[in-house]
C-alpha cells in the first residue's frame, strides 16, 4: 500500500533552497525578525532623541603635578565649587584607576570659562 500526501498551498513554507521549514524554523525566523525590527526602532528613537541635545566644548589645562600633591590638593586648586565632583571628573578624564598621583606626572584639567 502506498502514502500519498497533499501540501496545502496555506502551510507550505520553504526557505530559498526549496526545502520545507519546520514550524519551529517558522517560529525562529518569526522570532528574529520581530528582534531585529525592536532593536532598529530603539535605534532610530534614540538617534532622535540624542540628536535635540547641546553639549558644551570643555577645554583643558595640562599641569604638572608638583612634589607632595595630591589628587585633592590638585583638585581644589581648580575647583570652582564641589571639589569631589573635580576629583572624579580629573580621574575619568586621566582614565586614573586610583587617587593616587606622582610628582612630574601630567594632569589634563576641565577649565571653567
Amino acid at each position: 500500500m502506498s502514502t500519498m500526501t497533499v501540501a496545502s498551498p496555506f502551510t507550505s513554507t520553504t526557505n530559498p533552497s526549496g526545502a520545507r521549514m519546520s514550524r519551529r524554523g517558522r517560529l525562529a525566523r518569526t522570532l528574529v525578525v520581530a528582534s531585529l525590527t525592536v532593536v532598529l526602532a530603539a535605534g532610530f528613537a534614540a538617534k532622535s532623541v540624542g540628536g535635540d541635545q547641546v553639549v558644551a566644548a570643555t577645554s583643558y589645562v595640562t599641569v604638572v603635578v608638583p612634589g607632595g600633591a595630591t589628587l585633592w590638593s590638585v583638585a581644589s586648586a581648580y575647583a570652582t565649587g564641589d571639589i569631589q565632583a573635580m576629583v572624579e571628573t580629573i580621574r575619568e578624564v586621566n582614565n586614573l584607576k586610583g587617587y593616587d598621583v606622582q610628582a612630574g606626572q601630567k594632569l589634563r584639567i576641565p577649565s571653567n570659562h
